[in-house]
């Protein structure tokens, strides 16, 4: 398409509508007006200036006609403005103001060619120092008038350091580019102000929030610059200011490789302001030894060698075509070239430490790091993209570098680059283009590369944890793999893990180690879509966060792929188990030796004594008089093998029964452990009481899920103590120790029980003990004789506590005290009891459990409280014991549910139907309780099968019969 002379005739006459001030122009009007045609035509933006700024742009663009070589001096033109400004709103008028003309005339002599390309980028350079500069200079005066000016310890001024980054830093801008800004000051301390001094943290976050508004925000005269801040410290999670030392810490410490390439182009754009010259250069002597080493710096190369190969993957997977800056070949490549030889070699020759690309390039090239016809090469294309890019953006000053797809705009860049049509210009660009991205492609050589969209999809992964894409990219990506409602699950959890690494100080090989790994977890992820996905996404991002800055555990998961694959699966059967692992990373070297896998044959004795055994060893890698450590160990090992007894549940290769059982024997053996320690500090301190030994006089008792062999993961432990030794006796008083009886010893004894039980540490605590259940409950001793327990249980306990002890057995202590326990538990449970009061005791009991605990709604049910329930089941059994056991008396032998159903059975007083189905309910209500505590949930969803069972349970419970006789007023009939 060519333009018509109807079209250059019609803008040619629309001049005087443009120029209402014609008189401002001399005689040779037609030169001008030839000239405005021409720009007119070739510019949307120029027309909108020319008509809202007539006055300001005629008079500009007189002057550029008649002394085109003229050099407008940006610095006072911005001074005078912000000097004239009373206010925020003069100002920001005034600054768009000389924004919008001083870039329309530096269009007007891109397309007339009355400047080069490099001209033309120093000038939208400069002109943008001057804006930010005396923007910045008006907004920090008017807050030290309010505030005082910020001041040094010494009572010099500081300034806000301007760090002009990327282009600008370089001062090649593009003409319709974001500015990048980073913020710094010299040091902490308050502002001068007589008697309202601020912290010069605050003066200067308020000085930059002023400072982005008033470029950033757009108003009726447009908007001076887009303001990007990402590229600060922790980019924009980051604090918008940071003080020297913070700011050198980080990039000592956090700073990654790309900050470096970033960090090349730093410069402050107020480093001539006399009182800010010291400033200036201190900050720039924290900066340069992060970017250059005084080395040759080779060991950069795996990093470039990684950025190369993320900028082809992003031209690969967005298919970027016709975009003279991100395609291959474009702006962008040409830069990682010359940045990249500045990495590896200016550190020791600082002359290439330049700014500008241009200025760079002369100096690779009188260093010998770059021959003289690829540096011819660079240049001259470097420049060419550059002046097209400049043509693209004064169209319509919007930021692209594509080219376009309008024939208007097709016809304007032809017209430009004086080629006979469209098509040539295309042809010229890919010459160009090709060229660079030959030079690029062999900068570094990357192994084994590949550039089909096989390999895309294979890296697919990679893609999406080293590339910043926005949400929509990403399930675009993932779309092969997951349906969107996956997709979306596993986008939030990466992004929010991306965003937590970026906020942690991770080192070099922390960052690379994560740099492998994620990626393939993310392909092990994504195989299936069975189970539960969100809690195995979960759960697998749950813990990585833990590990971040633990090398050696992203190692692991890294390169054993059995153990990355029974994470995944452990995590997507148990909530529980992945914060588990998360809370306690020792954890994670349990998969690799996962002896859960194989099916369990021990008897219940044989896992006893394992346990046993494996503690003993346990406790030999700590020493005995470090009791923080011991305390430390004994959490460890419960976390180990509650992590073990949990992954064969969920992996199936134990039962329900068996998962209660080995979790009771573990708190057994733990208990034991703690009893012995707690015993040697308690006489190591008071001394020791006269005993034949101590498990004959001592003894624990466990009630409830421990009584009964039903403990399940982070059940507490319902115990009372016991002991069986003169009350009024003293312990030995050898040395310095002070004698206590024998009362004193043992609730000193409970207390340190309780100590190293229940205190917090860094492993989490070792069981919640619980101690109401004892005599007289909380108003009573931690500990009570044998005999002032039998006189209790005999003469004062409720008939809430006689239920209790149906779940009562000893779970530490023998001889004569556990024989003396069992005798009296026998006799309490044996005796004969008014029917209709057991009944209604048991009942009101009962209700009020439900009224106060069962947390049942609409949809989801507490299947321990609610009707139907666990409490039902046991309560029904506690009663049948209760009222029958003095004339079966083998109904008192057990402490568990099922043994106890099963005695009930064998003494013919319920139906054996009933017995097998309240046995069976009680099972599958168990493992279901168990599987909401792998998943961290109270309720669980009210589904037909657990209707049935609950259905089943009211059917047949004794509980049930027992409402319906009361409400019969015939008891005797249950």
């Amino acid at each position: 398409m060519s333009l018509s002379e109807a079209d250059v005739k019609l803008l040619s006459d629309s001049i005087t509508k443009h120029f209402p001030n014609q008189h401002a122009i001399d005689d040779d009007f037609s030169d001008e007006c030839a000239a405005l045609s021409q720009v007119f035509i070739l510019s949307d933006f120029v027309c909108r200036v020319a008509k809202q700024f007539s006055a300001q742009f005629s008079a500009g663009f007189y002057t550029l006609i008649n002394t085109p070589n003229k050099q407008q001096d940006y610095y006072a033109l911005c001074k005078k403005a912000a000097e004239d400004s009373t206010n925020e709103l003069e100002l920001d008028t005034a600054i768009r103001t000389i924004r919008q003309v001083q870039m329309s005339l530096v269009a007007c002599a891109d397309l007339l060619e009355l400047q080069s390309i490099e001209t033309s980028m120093r000038k939208v350079s400069s002109l943008a120092d001057a804006l930010i500069y005396h923007t910045y200079r008006w907004h920090y005066h008017k807050l030290a008038y309010r505030y005082g000016y910020p001041i040094t310890t010494e009572g010099k001024k500081q300034h806000l350091q301007l760090m002009a980054m990327g282009k600008l830093g370089g001062q090649e801008l593009n003409f319709s580019s974001d500015i990048d800004l980073i913020f710094a000051y010299p040091s902490v301390g308050e502002t001068n102000h007589p008697r309202k001094p601020i912290e010069n943290q605050v003066f200067f976050i308020k000085l930059a929030q002023k400072l982005i508004n008033a470029l950033d925000k757009i108003n009726q005269f447009g908007q001076v610059y887009r303001v990007d801040m990402r590229l600060r410290p922790l980019g924009e999670s980051g604090p918008l200011v940071i003080p020297f030392s913070a700011f050198e810490n980080y990039y000592q410490e956090q700073g990654r490789e790309w900050e470096r390439f970033a960090m090349q182009k730093m410069r402050i754009i107020n480093e001539s302001e006399e009182e800010n010259k010291a400033f200036a250069q201190e900050l720039y002597a924290i900066v340069k030894p992060f970017v250059y080493r005084k080395y040759l710096d080779f060991t950069a190369i795996d990093s470039i060698r990684e950025m190369k190969t993320l900028i082809e993957k992003e031209v690969r997977r967005k298919q970027i075509k016709q975009n003279i800056k991100l395609g291959k070949g474009g702006i962008r490549e040409i830069e990682f070239f010359v940045q990249s030889l500045q990495l590896i070699h200016a550190g020791r020759h600082p002359a290439c430490q330049q700014k500008s690309l241009i200025d760079a390039l002369e100096a690779l090239k009188s260093a010998a790091f770059i021959d003289a016809p690829d540096y011819s090469r660079l240049r001259e294309h470097y420049l060419s993209l550059r002046k097209i890019e400049q043509y693209l953006q004064i169209f319509d000053d919007a930021q692209t570098q594509t080219l376009p797809q309008s024939e208007i705009n097709q016809a304007r860049l032809t017209r430009l680059l004086k080629k006979q049509n469209y098509q040539q210009c295309v042809e010229e660009i890919e010459r160009i283009m090709d060229d660079v991205h030959t030079l690029f492609k062999y900068v570094i050589a990357t192994p084994d590369e590949q550039d089909t969209p096989a390999a895309d999809i294979q890296t697919m992964y990679h893609d999406l944890w080293l590339l910043q894409l926005v949400e929509n990219e990403q399930i675009t990506i993932l779309s092969t793999v997951l349906c969107e409602a996956h997709s979306r699950v596993l986008i939030n959890a990466l992004n929010n893990f991306k965003e937590k690494v970026n906020k942690s100080s991770l080192s070099e090989n922390a960052q690379r180690s994560l740099a492998r790994l994620i990626p393939v977890l993310l392909a092990e992820l994504c195989e299936s879509e069975q189970g539960s996905f969100s809690n195995k996404v979960t759960g697998i991002f749950k813990i990585i966060t833990t590990i971040l800055g633990r090398t050696t555990y992203i190692d692991l998961l890294e390169q054993s792929i059995d153990a990355r694959q029974r994470l995944i699966q452990l995590c997507e059967k148990s909530t529980w188990l992945a914060t588990q692992i998360a809370h306690f990373p020792m954890l994670l070297d349990e998969l690799l030796h996962p002896s859960y896998l194989s099916p369990d044959t021990r008897s219940l004795e044989e896992v006893k004594h394992t346990y046993k055994a494996d503690l003993r060893q346990f406790l030999l890698r700590v020493s005995k008089e470090d009791d923080e450590a011991q305390m430390d160990a004994l959490r460890q090992f419960k976390h180990i093998h509650q992590l073990r007894i949990a992954a064969a549940d969920v992996s199936d290769t134990i039962s329900i029964n068996k998962v209660s059982d080995h979790l009771t024997v573990l708190a057994e053996v733990i208990i034991e452990e703690v009893v012995l320690q707690a015993w040697q500090h308690t006489s190591g301190k008071f001394g020791h009481p006269k005993l034949d030994s101590i498990d004959e006089s001592f003894a624990i008792v466990g009630y409830g899920k421990l009584g009964g062999y039903e403990l399940s993961y982070g059940s507490d432990l319902d115990i009372v103590c016991l002991y069986n030794a003169k009350r009024d006796d003293s312990t030995d008083h050898s040395g310095t120790r002070n004698p206590i009886s024998n009362q004193q010893f043992f609730v000193k004894l409970v207390q340190r029980i309780s100590h190293l039980c229940i205190t917090q540490t860094y492993q989490g605590i070792l069981y919640e003990i619980d101690l109401r259940l004892r005599p007289s409950g909380n108003s009573g001793l931690l500990i009570s004789h044998i005999n002032s327990f039998e006189e209790y249980q005999q003469s004062e306990a409720w008939t809430w506590e006689h239920q209790a002890l149906v779940r009562a057995r000893v779970i530490y202590g023998n001889g004569s005290i556990q024989t003396a326990f069992e005798r009296i538990r026998h006799q309490v449970l044996c005796q004969a009891r008014d029917t209709q009061k057991l009944a209604k005791d048991i009942y009101d009991m009962r209700e009020k459990m439900r009224t106060h605990l069962d947390k049942t709604s609409k949809h989801h049910v507490d299947i321990k409280q609610t009707r139907g329930g666990i409490v039902d089941i046991e309560f029904g059994v506690q009663f049948l014991v209760l009222l029958y056991a003095s004339e079966f008396p083998a109904l008192a032998k057990w402490s568990d549910n099922l043994r106890i159903l099963e005695e009930v059975k064998l003494a013919g007083l319920y139906p054996n139907d009933a017995i097998d189905s309240l046995k069976s309910c009680f099972l599958n209500l168990r493992n279901i309780g168990h599987k909401l505590q792998l998943d961290e949930k109270e309720t669980n969803e009210l589904s037909e099968n657990l209707r049935e069972i609950l259905s089943s349970v009211e059917q047949n419970s004794p509980m049930f019969s027992l409402v319906e006789s009361l409400k019969l007023g015939n008891v005797e009939s249950v």
